[in-house]
């Protein structure tokens, strides 16, 4: 029966393709094969426009950028994203270069770096970046009675899973301090819990600060943050940072900060230029992510995107062609991000208008004032 049918469906697909057009041979198939016309122009109706972007672990924080990101451009009609939670940064590099579905991945700067100085990966150039996104703190939280880095030598300290960030980045930072200890590979709540049983002398995790995952840590167990040493000899996609007070009240004292070290981390892009249609979708997605980007630094969305300047170049990587055409054709709005070069132009706003109307100039701590209340004007603004 099964080949009898099947002799039915291939002798209709001749003649159709010999007297009708390919839309009729569709409609065939599907009536043969039980599955309507009105179920797929609903799922072509679903499937318009999607984007799918892998993130990493809950854990982590760009989970939560990513739904940012879904609310932002989500329609409702022609476009939307579909966060894909991944297995970790080097995992995420991997899918996007041959994972099907796969259009765009969050990961980190240092990652994308051993990847490619260790070949992970082949083709591994044609994946572009659509924008540096936020930095990513690098977390050492120690048992008592670890005082420095150099106190871990021949002790038990957890990096995650293998392949993580915090693994690649952990690995790399204790090669360069010439430091031996064994790597634990457990998730982080899983490490949190043995650091409190004392069976690891280290937990670190390579995320957006504050972490979740130390919100219910305090100081009164002995458990503590660890200084890491930043020098010259750091890695291009690293740079020196701080964990406060006001990132950690229950870890952290107001007077005491403790130095770190950050990783930069990237949206990449698969090569889609052979697929017009989820090349396209990412057109459209650029197109709405960077013309409504203000709003995302505003109330209600992660605290981190205030530190995202879309125009940030990464020498080392070409940058996707609709996010640099997109920043050609909206180069004054490009400026405008930049919180630097903002500050200036409202400054030289400042002087222009107090010298047309004959007023005093103003100082510049009288300016810098007046822009904060700008800035926080600005942020409470209705997109």
């Amino acid at each position: 029966m099964t080949a009898c049918i099947g002799n039915v469906i291939g002798v209709s697909l001749r003649l159709v393709k010999a007297t009708k057009p390919l839309v009729v041979a569709a409609i065939w198939i599907m009536t043969l094969s039980g599955v309507s016309p009105a179920f797929s122009q609903q799922a072509a109706a679903v499937n318009r426009g999607v984007v799918d972007l892998e993130v990493t672990r809950s854990d982590g924080i760009s989970v939560r950028i990513a739904e940012d990101l879904a609310n932002l451009i989500d329609d409702g009609a022609t476009r939307r994203v579909v966060p894909v939670v991944g297995k970790s940064s080097l995992q995420n590099i991997i899918d996007l270069r041959y994972l099907r579905g796969v259009d765009l991945a969050i990961v980190q700067a240092d990652v994308l770096d051993y990847a490619k100085t260790h070949q992970i990966v082949s083709g591994i150039d044609s994946l572009t970046y659509i924008t540096k996104l936020y930095n990513e703190e690098f977390h050492l939280l120690v048992r008592p009675g670890i005082k420095t880095i150099a106190d871990l030598a021949g002790q038990k300290v957890a990096v995650d899973l293998p392949g993580s960030g915090t693994d690649i980045t952990t690995s790399r930072l204790f090669d360069r301090l010439s430091l031996n200890v064994t790597f634990v590979h457990e998730a982080p709540q899983v490490a949190l819990d043995q650091l409190r049983k004392g069976e690891i002398a280290a937990l670190a995790f390579v995320t957006g600060k504050p972490a979740p995952l130390f919100v219910g840590v305090t100081g009164e167990n002995g458990l503590h943050f660890l200084a890491v040493p930043f020098d010259a000899g750091q890695t291009a996609a690293s740079a020196p940072t701080r964990l406060t007070a006001e990132d950690y009240p229950n870890l952290v004292k107001a007077d005491q900060p403790i130095d770190t070290i950050a990783v930069g981390s990237i949206l990449l892009a698969a090569d889609l230029r052979q697929l017009p249609d989820r090349y396209n979708n990412i057109v459209n997605f650029v197109d709405v992510f960077f013309t409504g980007f203000q709003s995302l630094q505003g109330p209600g969305y992660h605290p981190k995107w205030s530190e995202v300047n879309l125009g940030t170049e990464i020498p080392t990587l070409r940058r996707h062609d609709a996010a640099s055409q997109w920043l050609q054709r909206n180069a004054q709005v490009s400026a405008l991000q930049d919180p630097a070069k903002l500050k200036d132009m409202f400054a030289r706003f400042i002087d222009e208008r107090r010298e047309a109307s004959g007023a005093a100039p103003m100082t510049d701590a009288e300016k810098a004032a007046l822009f904060e209340q700008f800035q926080t004007w600005r942020q409470i603004q209705k997109p």
